[in-house]
């Protein structure tokens, strides 16, 4: 049997693997941001709280049994007056595909990047009476959009010291919008300090990625590389059978998914922790590899 395994081994885990990490390595260094990117993920560490979600993944606004089945994007088309709000049209169905499991919950929003501040009453429409938003802009004068449920921080995206207070003032979180300077080094700086502060089954999003060359998406390309990573792989008795198995590092541990669309990264956060990766042997007929 083990020698049926080996084979299904050399099917799964290509022979050049060794040499496809040094390769991967040397490619990595030679792009100093995609290695900024591989090492936080590397050393990556969550301090997030349960979870406070249900499984209950809404498809409309509970408060409205009448809402279109995207009320983020109704209300955006409908919105003619008051505080200002400026989104790429096609980020309505990527929020919606991501965030419309959290409509009608008890959660915590932030969005980096207030402006106008038409976007935070638009959040608080979409998500229900029971969110909390939290609104980040160096501006002074985005403050005056704090009111009941929406609380206004003040500080540079950048400053690792302005998030450390942060954190210290807020409890981690369910959703993080990056929607701030759009400046690789603010996106990134953010990234770090917010994506280990984000909740089991949280999302973060970081807008507004343009431009081929982009350096926080070759920094994203260098991070999502910990997905992939393959730790003490070996042969494991899985209930009645064999099979493979390989551990979970601390990163796959915590994060599900990337999912890039044109201008955006969505980032997911597994629901439960994930120790180990098997793939079960089933069936009695194996190929024997000869080559």
């Amino acid at each position: 049997m083990k020698s049926i395994i080996r084979h299904l081994a050399k099917m799964l885990i290509p022979r050049s693997y060794q040499t496809s990490i040094k390769t991967l390595k040397t490619l990595i260094l030679s792009s100093p941001i995609a290695e900024k990117g591989f090492q936080w993920g590397q050393n990556f560490t969550i301090n997030g709280e349960s979870s406070t979600i249900t499984t209950n993944h809404c498809q409309s606004h509970l408060e409205n049994g009448n809402t279109p089945s995207n009320a983020l994007e109704a209300y955006f088309n409908s919105h003619t007056e008051g505080l200002g709000i400026l989104k790429w049209k096609h980020y309505f169905n990527i929020y919606h595909r991501h965030l419309s499991k959290f409509v009608g919950q008890k959660v915590q929003v932030l969005e980096v990047g207030v402006a106008s501040g038409g976007s935070l009453e638009m959040w608080k429409n979409y998500f229900g009476s029971n969110c909390q938003i939290y609104g980040v802009d160096i501006e002074e004068a985005c403050k005056a959009y704090e009111k009941d449920s929406i609380k206004i921080f003040i500080g540079d995206q950048t400053d690792r010291n302005f998030w450390k207070r942060f954190k210290s003032e807020v409890p981690t979180l369910d959703i993080v919008i990056d929607d701030g300077g759009h400046e690789p080094e603010q996106q990134i700086a953010t990234l770090e300090e917010l994506l280990p502060h984000l909740r089991p089954g949280g999302v973060y999003i970081c807008e507004d990625i343009h431009g081929t060359l982009n350096q926080f998406h070759t920094y994203i390309s260098g991070l999502t590389h910990n997905l992939n990573a393959l730790q003490e792989f070996g042969y494991k008795p899985i209930k009645s059978g064999s099979g493979l198995a390989s551990f979970s590092t601390y990163f796959q541990d915590a994060i599900q998914s990337f999912h890039l669309y044109p201008f955006v990264v969505v980032i997911e956060r597994s629901e439960t922790p994930v120790s180990e990766f098997v793939a079960p042997l089933q069936g009695s007929k194996w190929l024997v590899l000869t080559k």
